[in-house]
């Protein structure tokens, strides 16, 4: 019998040798990709509102000195102060406006309730830079599912020197940066309500989602990051990408047999709406002063040029796009050179940060030196950790395709890595501020996997939570050690030389 069963078995599968075991499994992810949120709601608002609150009162102490204009307030609280005077800014001869009005009118409204000086111009940046604070708590406790993450990621971009500097001052960046992360924010909620519509309707087919409204409202946001600069245009396309495949991803969970098509089917004209039909007319809103004002800049180009092509189209709406035209060839063509200019590699790592103020002469009553420094630089401590958290961001995606990490990467893609199509460009530091938070956000990722999901054995958790806590303490004193040559206090030379780490930071 032994014989017969031998022989009875086909010689392929005799012959063929047996699969080797695959040592090396496919990446898969470890935990729930999203995870869902504590229930401590009312504890978060509270611990949120108090980091809100210290935020803004850091900010706005002394936000008044110097009374000198700094750096790029030498254009835009007088464009400001034009808009709330006459509604448009005035179309000048010896100047030329290059930038949309939304971040020049809320430096407006500043100056409106406090006056034309340097209080009235950086009051609206702090409140900027504070709601920036409590956006970022709210947007990494959703992404992590922990309050405690969230309140790290807040409290490290309250502590950041150059987000600080960045909102004592009326320049536009940080308008820029609070519209951002604000739609950001907006498309994520709208990502988990929509995978819970999808979990909840329990049938394996497609259906319409009707009006997504926190999808609407991250459109008239990022329609405003774009009237205060153009570079929100790269943030708005690359999210709203995400936000077609994040409704693909939630389709396929729920086990449609064509996510894709259905996503496309049921998620793409309403995209198209929100993301970009939306920010289209909430830029163009932003002109309305433009549009009324008969002397505002470029205003009546058309009427002086009757020829053009497209003559059936408006002459405002000619007369607009040519002024834009003449913007985008401003911007693309700007390489003059400038003692503070900085490339986006050296930014990583506070390679060129920009030196707003420092007035010359100073002495003590005992006759010797003293030196007033106003430097917007990013506290060393935080921003030597962003090449490193990116590095752990990109192994995430890789490993856990995990997708707060997937957002990080496509958020400095947008902010950061558009910056090197023109490296010939003029650039400075401060066009960093969209993506800082994003930063900050990826140093909060790498902070959970070393703080550790909660285990039996209680010595990890505890371990893990020293180190996230000695980290932020870290950053915290850096920040104040860094603090007089932030705010213009009086030092003297030994004691700014211990603050200027680098031969370029003079």
């Amino acid at each position: 019998m032994a014989v017969e069963v031998e022989t009875a078995v086909p010689a392929a599968v005799v012959d063929t040798p047996p699969a080797p075991a695959r040592r090396w499994p496919l990446p898969r992810a470890r935990r729930d990709p999203i995870p869902r949120l504590p229930t401590d709601t009312r504890l978060s608002w509270v611990l949120t509102l108090a980091l809100a609150v210290v935020s803004l009162v850091s900010r706005l102490v002394f936000i008044s000195y110097p009374s000198d204009k700094l750096f790029d307030e030498a254009y835009y609280p007088p464009e400001a102060h034009e808009l709330l005077r006459w509604g448009f800014e005035y179309n000048r001869g010896y100047t030329f406006i290059v930038h949309p009005p939304l971040g020049k009118w809320l430096i407006a409204l500043g100056e409106a309730v406090f006056g034309y000086d340097s209080l009235g111009w950086r009051v609206p940046s702090a409140i900027a830079g504070t709601i920036a604070v409590v956006v970022l708590v709210r947007l990494a406790r959703r992404l992590t599912g922990s309050t405690l993450l969230g309140m790290v990621a807040g409290l490290l971009l309250a502590a950041d020197g150059f987000s600080f500097v960045l909102s004592r001052v009326g320049l536009l960046d940080v308008f820029l940066e609070v519209f951002v992360i604000s739609a950001v924010m907006c498309l994520v909620v709208d990502r988990d309500k929509v995978r819970q519509r999808i979990r909840e309707h329990g049938e394996a087919v497609g259906f319409r989602l009707g009006p997504r409204g926190w999808r609407i409202a991250a459109g008239v946001l990022f329609g405003a990051a774009c009237a205060v600069k153009w570079s929100g245009i790269y943030f708005l396309a690359f999210f709203a990408i995400l936000s077609l495949f994040w409704d693909r991803t939630a389709w396929r969970d729920a086990g449609v047999p064509r996510p894709t098509r259905t996503a496309l089917r049921y998620g793409l004209p309403g995209a198209v709406w929100a993301l970009a039909v939306v920010p289209v007319l909430t830029y163009v809103a932003s002109f309305t002063g433009w549009f009324l004002g008969e002397n505002s800049q470029g205003r009546h180009w058309a009427d002086q040029h009757p020829d053009t092509a497209f003559p059936f189209i408006p002459g405002a709406l000619r007369s607009l796009w040519h002024m834009h035209a003449e913007w985008w060839t401003f911007h693309n063509n700007l390489d003059s050179p400038h003692p503070w200019q900085s490339g986006p590699w050296s930014w990583l790592v506070d390679g060129r940060p920009i030196l707003l103020w420092n007035p010359q002469g100073l002495t003590d009553s005992a006759g010797d030196q003293v030196i007033r420094y106003i430097l917007m630089v990013g506290t060393p401590t935080l921003w030597f950790a962003f090449a490193p958290a990116l590095l752990w961001t990109i192994w995430r995606i890789v490993v856990r395709r995990d997708s707060a990490a997937i957002l990080v990467a496509v958020a400095v893609a947008a902010g950061w890595l558009t910056w090197f199509l023109n490296p010939d460009r003029t650039m400075f530091i401060f066009y960093m501020a969209p993506v800082v938070p994003f930063f900050v956000l990826a140093i909060t990722l790498a902070l959970q996997d070393v703080l550790g999901a909660r285990s039996p054995e209680p010595w990890r958790r505890q371990v893990g939570l020293g180190a996230v806590c000695l980290y932020v303490a870290i950053v915290v004193a850096t920040f104040a050690f860094f603090y007089p040559v932030l705010t213009g206090r009086e030092l003297n030379r030994a004691d700014w030389l211990l603050r200027m780490w680098f031969p370029s930071w003079f």
